[in-house]
């Protein structure tokens, strides 16, 4: 049953699990190395033994997509538009802008910003296939303006290739785990390289993504998902709901609601037994929410806010607006009774691909401006030079770089 704790006793619940690293980089290290070293060959070797491929090839034909995509029903498919288009109209503005201007007599100072030339998107697809994460990650991506947007998906799902089909990603491969991220971290004849890898996976996803950052961009590192909730009132249903959504994505996943209210913590325990009774992933969400998550009872909402800030949850739920500007770390934030966590994951248009394991101190979710280069421009004529002078010279020759001061110099000396 979800337990009550005082504030003082919920150490170990927020003491996030240990996602194990250690021991699944273990694993996966043979694996990046077979692909590293034999490419193509030890590619579909990994993949016919843990994603059960029977084609010649990881690549899907464009072919098998566009069929995924007419087995869709319309229902489907117009979920899918909504939701693309949100994301989309969110991803545009989360792009950094160009601009040139003059910061000084002579000095013109801008930046550019530039597409990646290549991207791969993980989509999951163990308990659940997850097409609402080809949309998060491929839609900014396309917004961005990268040329080459890559999809791998271990199992063929038609609500995964009629997405892609959808969303004009041709570039799939069934592939998953660590061979994948390997696949496109060294590139292989089949499989493009990748200049950044985004998207969750299981735990020797997450190593295999750690063990390769050096190789290859990535997003995060990813541990068991979360959410932490805000409320001094509120609808112990709608709260229930909330816990149970977040519980059933796995047995690790982690529900917690931080109240001033007993009544309301003892209405929300009572709710989230009766709304697993008939509930379909009971059986995951039951042991989420035995093992990991609590209600938490805490003496004013500033105390709140001061755990909040200190676990930095991948998912936050306020129900009270007037927090938002205490709130310092925190994935993504949902404000108010009607602004569900599934709204996002979903529909809503800001990205679903969201920092765990307290990573949201760092960042916050995957959006349009991962997928770009920020390139600086600089234009001085000589009045602005000579004015810069004796701060760029003094500074060089402190560096004992007297080149660099003469490069200068040399400019002035006229």
């Amino acid at each position: 049953m979800l337990r009550i704790l005082e504030a003082k006793d919920m150490g170990r619940v927020l003491a996030r699990r240990a996602a194990r690293l250690n021991e699944a980089e273990e694993i996966v290290r043979p694996i990046l190395e077979t692909v590293r070293t034999r490419g193509d060959k030890g590619l579909l070797e990994l993949a016919r033994r843990f994603d059960h491929l029977e084609r010649k090839s990881v690549r899907v034909p464009a072919e098998e997509l566009a069929a995924a995509a007419e087995r869709l029903t319309p229902e489907f498919r117009s979920a899918v538009e909504t939701a693309a288009g949100n994301v989309r109209r969110f991803a545009e503005k989360q792009l950094p802008r160009e601009y040139s201007s003059a910061f000084d007599t002579g000095l013109r100072l801008g930046q550019i910003v530039r597409p990646l030339d290549t991207v791969a998107a993980y989509i999951p697809a163990g308990r659940y296939p997850l097409p609402s994460t080809l949309i998060m990650t491929a839609v900014p991506a396309q917004v961005a303006g990268v040329k080459n947007v890559c999809a791998a998906c271990p199992r063929p799902v038609d609500e995964v290739y009629g997405t892609a089909h959808l969303l004009g990603v041709d570039q799939v491969f069934q592939i998953g785990g660590a061979q994948a991220i390997a696949a496109f971290a060294y590139g292989t004849k089949t499989v493009p390289r990748a200049d950044r890898i985004v998207g969750p996976g299981n735990i020797y996803v997450a190593a295999a993504k750690k063990l390769l950052a050096g190789d290859v961009g990535i997003d995060f590192v990813a541990g068991p998902t979360e959410i932490l909730i805000i409320a001094a009132e509120g609808d112990p249903k709608f709260l229930a709901a909330d816990m149970l959504a977040q519980a059933e994505h796995d047995t690790d996943a982690s529900s917690i609601l931080l109240t001033t209210s007993k009544r309301l913590a003892a209405q929300v325990v009572k709710e989230v037994e009766h709304q697993l009774v008939t509930l379909t992933t009971a059986a995951v969400a039951r042991k989420a929410i035995d093992r990991n998550s609590a209600v938490v009872i805490v003496t004013s909402l500033d105390e709140a806010v001061e755990i909040s800030n200190a676990f930095a949850p991948e998912h936050l739920s306020l129900h009270h607006e007037e927090l938002i500007p205490k709130i310092r770390h925190a994935g993504s934030i949902f404000v108010g009774p009607f602004s569900p966590e599934a709204a996002g994951d979903y529909a809503a248009g800001p990205n679903h691909v969201l920092p765990t394991s307290g990573v949201a101190r760092l960042r916050g979710g995957l959006s349009a401006a991962d997928y770009v280069k920020v390139i600086s421009i600089q234009q001085l004529d000589a009045r602005a030079l000579a004015k810069l002078a004796p701060a760029i010279t003094t500074l060089a020759r402190a560096e004992g770089l007297e080149a660099h001061a003469r490069s200068v110099e040399v400019r002035l000396a006229r």
